[in-house]
């Protein structure tokens, strides 16, 4: 039997700290007031829905008032009086039960992800049942303490139909002293019955700066120059920034800007070897990048026509290249349905198993005839 130590863990970035280990929170003040102001208030719910696009601190903070529930005293202080209200939800990071959660080995935390398949050689690519009953039995055994418990979901949106109508039984109904922890990417497709019964945190995508200071602190520092490329090119995330910089996005999407800057006269040998660099075996997360970045490219050219202004340059010679590209509103529309079409077909192909470097190479070609029919040469 393979040893499940040897897997990764699914709600770890790879080569960044897990978000257990990670000590702050940049960006994040509103929603770290909204539940501390529900706390103080001596209403917090017992279910909270952590929203926001990926990347921007939602499992962060979920391990911040995980730790916070479980080191706070009760705000009836026993025989010596009420303590003061909390004004933030730090913690002490050496306290016993941080280093237990960090160890995950807290007996009043569970943390509900996904778990490794049958044959115990892969994670699963969702969140069974069985986890959600293991949870539930959880419950049941941690319940002799008395104390707080706390069950934290990364992701919810990972869930399967079963695990969902299982873990909506949970929220109904939820054992004594519990407050769950849910992280969603993408609320609006989960259960409007989970939704219901969750206190929504909205988190949002983050400032440079404190784009800058979230990615220093996951081992990914990026020069002071390029903090504004990172910002557009990641949109705000620091999970995608940390990603990025990894696989050297900056300097492909330079490259993507640089072939853009000759349409409609496409320089095919530059794009040949493009192509044929990120088709090449053992290149798969190169090629994924450089599909999205075309898409994102194209997406920009399009709102920069339609809004009539140039967002900050993630990229040199990217201002002159919408001037050119994207003179006007009519030339919009265009841009927008080559961005929506020519994903399809990178899914298509990738689907099919198509040659990757043919797929990109015929990307680029349709790309160069759409910027012909907008500067006829």
């Amino acid at each position: 039997m393979a040893d499940d130590s040897d897997l990764p863990e699914p709600d770890r970035s790879e080569g960044a700290p897990h978000p257990r280990e990670t000590g702050a929170l940049y960006g994040q003040a509103r929603a770290e007031a909204g539940f501390l102001e529900a706390w103080n208030q001596g209403r917090p719910h017992h279910a909270w829905m952590l929203t926001g696009p990926k990347g921007v601190g939602k499992a962060t903070l979920a391990w911040k008032i995980a730790r916070f529930l479980l080191t706070t005293p009760d705000a009836d202080g026993g025989l010596f009086g009420a303590p003061e209200p909390p004004s933030s939800l730090d913690t002490d990071p050496e306290s016993p039960t941080a280093r237990r959660m960090r160890a995950l080995a807290e007996p009043r935390l569970f943390l509900l992800r996904r778990a490794p398949n049958e044959k115990r050689n892969a994670i699963s690519q969702v969140i069974t049942v069985d986890e959600v009953r293991r949870m539930k039995s959880f419950f049941s055994l941690s319940a002799a303490d008395g104390g707080r418990r706390v069950a934290i979901v990364d992701s919810v949106d990972e869930m399967n139909p079963n695990a969902a109508n299982a873990l909506l039984k949970l929220l109904e109904e939820p054992p004594p002293q519990t407050f769950f922890l849910l992280i969603s990417h993408q609320p609006a497709r989960l259960l409007p019955t989970i939704r219901s019964r969750c206190r929504e945190l909205r988190l949002q995508t983050l400032p440079p700066e404190a784009l800058s200071d979230a990615l220093t602190q996951a081992g990914g520092a990026v020069a002071p120059e390029d903090i504004i490329a990172l910002t557009e090119l990641a949109g705000g995330s620091a999970g995608e920034a940390f990603r990025l910089t990894n696989l050297e996005g900056l300097q492909t999407y330079q490259m993507l800007v640089n072939l853009f800057a000759g349409m409609p006269r496409l320089d095919r040998p530059r794009a040949l070897a493009l192509c044929e660099a990120a088709g090449a075996r053992g290149q798969g997360e190169r090629f994924d990048l450089i599909l999205t970045q075309i898409e994102q490219l194209l997406s920009r050219l399009a709102r920069a026509a339609a809004r009539r202004e140039t967002p900050p340059e993630a990229a040199n010679g990217e201002a002159a290249l919408f001037a050119r590209l994207a003179p006007d509103h009519a030339s919009a529309r265009p841009w927008a349905e080559l961005a929506q079409s020519l994903t399809l077909r990178a899914r298509r192909g990738k689907a099919v198993n198509l040659d990757p470097a043919a797929l990109l190479m015929d990307i680029l070609l349709r790309t160069d005839a759409t910027a012909g029919t907008l500067i006829p040469g």
